[in-house]
């Protein structure tokens, strides 16, 4: 099935995710892989590891990411800087109760790897306050452009409401929220040219993390050298 052959020993390195394409910008398709040890009687993977192998020299190159370990470790490959060479997303699931993912871009123009895109600086760069209002009003600060959101708790219902607010609309004592990190990194080519943007999902949370009050949407495009934020929103549920 694969390319480039690993033997399914226990406890040693197979294959969990494979693509094809040209990513070196050769002109010959090659090989990406990403390569994990298997948990015994369970989906949980550790050690996941980007293999990619040049279609036109054979040449093996194997790229160690910062946190490897998880589920679903999966692959896409797609053009988000718009040199019409496809990059190299990662994605994983990190099985926490906040919903919370793993991924990683790489560009690997000429057979070298460069990370492009990294969770862990997206989420010390978009950073938020979440606070109770009167009124059944919670705002919403993103700190990295500076934007004030409010949602209107009404439709959460009379028990929920009269747990924090008097009846007069008061909260009883202050409170605050929290957006949890990246919980999801979704290519969308918006404008139809073939190079993809992103669009990243946070879940706002209230009191605790199964309090959901709703989602920051990010849109991110590459400008020059790095992600720059594009648009943003916060979509709520319906009731």
């Amino acid at each position: 099935m694969y390319p480039y052959y690993f033997r399914a020993v226990a406890g040693e390195p197979s294959i969990v995710s494979f693509a094809s394409g040209d990513v070196t910008g050769d002109g010959i398709a090659d090989y990406v892989y990403l390569t994990g040890v298997r948990t015994q009687d369970s989906p949980f993977i550790q050690n996941i590891t980007l293999v990619v192998r040049d279609g036109g020299s054979g040449h093996v190159t194997h790229v160690a990411l910062k946190d490897n370990a998880g589920y679903n470790p999966r692959l896409f490959l797609g053009d988000f800087t718009g040199n019409r060479i496809p990059d190299i997303l990662i994605s994983i699931d990190s099985g926490g109760s906040g919903g919370m993912m793993i991924h990683y871009i790489y560009s690997f123009v000429n057979g070298t790897p460069l990370a492009i895109f990294d969770f862990n600086v997206y989420n010390e760069t978009f950073k938020y306050q979440v606070t109770y209002k009167d009124n059944y009003k919670v705002e919403v600060v993103s700190m990295a452009n500076n934007l004030t959101y409010i949602l209107d708790l009404s439709y959460k219902g009379v028990d929920y409401l009269n747990e924090i607010y008097d009846d007069s609309g008061k909260l009883k004592q202050p409170i605050s929220g929290f957006v949890n990190p990246l919980s999801g990194l979704y290519p969308v080519d918006f404008d139809g040219n073939q190079v993809y943007e992103l669009l990243a999902y946070q879940k706002i949370a209230g009191r605790y993390n199964a309090d959901a009050l709703g989602y920051v949407l990010n849109t991110l495009a590459w400008r020059e050298n790095r992600f720059i934020l594009g648009n943003q929103n916060v979509a709520i549920n319906g009731a």
